[in-house]
């Protein structure tokens, strides 16, 4: 049985599948090498997509959604607030392929959901993946001692 012509998706009408970031050493690239979109509604590091060693290249948006309890204490309110943000990306329609850590604010579980989206849709917009991330800045403090040559006899 042959497809037909209406039921094959175009280049411009691809969908991109939305996963959830697992595994600390993805949560580590992210957090090294992602760029930061802030907005009042939630922090977004987002890098582009590259498979992982071995895998085929599937274009897909993969997305880890952290609350921490300092933003958040009561687990209900963190849960309703992972859950707002998961169907605010699901719904999303131009959603890009990334790697990405999302940590929303307290102020997401009274937004209106149709901002929560636009707040979404703009910042995965903004994110440009030929951009590099900028170098995090130094302590205040002058820089440390240089080890100079040590005496003999010690370790």
């Amino acid at each position: 049985m042959q497809p037909t012509p209406s039921a094959t998706p175009t280049p411009t009408a691809r969908k991109v599948a939305l996963v959830s970031l697992r595994g600390d050493r993805e949560f580590r690239k992210v957090r090294a090498h992602g760029q930061v979109i802030r907005t009042r509604y939630f922090q977004l590091r987002v890098t582009d997509y590259r498979p992982r060693h071995g895998e085929v290249w599937q274009p897909r948006a993969i997305i880890g959604i952290v609350v921490p309890k300092k933003t958040l204490k009561r687990a209900v309110d963190r849960n309703r607030a992972r859950r707002r943000m998961q169907e605010a990306l699901r719904t999303l329609p131009g959603l890009v392929p990334c790697r990405a850590i999302l940590s929303p604010a307290a102020l997401v579980l009274d937004a209106p959901f149709a901002e929560l989206q636009a707040a979404l849709a703009k910042a995965l917009g903004s994110f440009d993946p030929k951009a590099r991330p900028r170098p995090k800045p130094r302590s205040g403090g002058a820089p440390g001692p240089t080890p100079g040559p040590r005496a003999p006899g010690t370790p």
